[in-house]
């Protein structure tokens, strides 16, 4: 069974369980209403889940730094996983500027599918690493919030920590 590290990171805005393999961040999760016992428990059945806040060092730094309003350009390796699509639509999302916003329609037309608004929204929303691959960006067509994994009081503080004109 392949080992899964993690951490737990909280602040004002959020709490988090930050997951990593050897090859990189693997999830992040929002823990709202279930706990991270729950969380954990889920993952157990397909790693060996163990704690280690030291293999998280560089990223909780950047995270401090993000979460007190300085733009960051986060190093931490990826480990995303999804289908070809929702791949090209997170690289997407991740060329976001910090404080700026695009809508899903608007990301549809980078992919040259100018119709896959929907589509974009689910790859957005099936994202694994919210805030390093800032999906908090991408705003519905009408300019408002859209849907969030965190919560959209969630979004709107990242939003709004990031300076973005909503």
């Amino acid at each position: 069974m392949n080992p899964l590290y993690y951490t737990i990171y909280s602040n004002e805005i959020t709490r988090l369980l930050i997951a990593a393999t050897d090859l990189g961040i693997q999830f992040i999760r929002f823990i709202k209403n279930e706990s991270e016992n729950v969380i954990l428990e889920k993952i157990n059945k397909k790693y060996s889940v163990q704690q280690s806040t030291p293999f998280f060092f560089d990223l909780i730094s950047q995270f401090d730094l993000y979460f007190n309003g300085k733009p960051v350009r986060f190093s931490a390796q990826l480990n995303l996983t999804g289908t070809p699509f929702q791949r090209q639509v997170w690289n997407l999302v991740q060329k976001i500027p910090w404080g700026q916003t695009k809508t899903y329609g608007q990301i549809a037309a980078e992919l040259d599918k100018s119709g896959a608004s929907r589509a974009v929204g689910a790859a957005n929303g099936a994202n694994p690493i919210p805030i390093i691959v800032p999906c908090h960006r991408v705003l519905a067509s009408n300019g408002k919030l859209g849907g969030y994994a965190g919560g959209l009081e969630v979004k709107d503080a990242l939003l709004r920590l990031e300076g973005a004109v909503i």
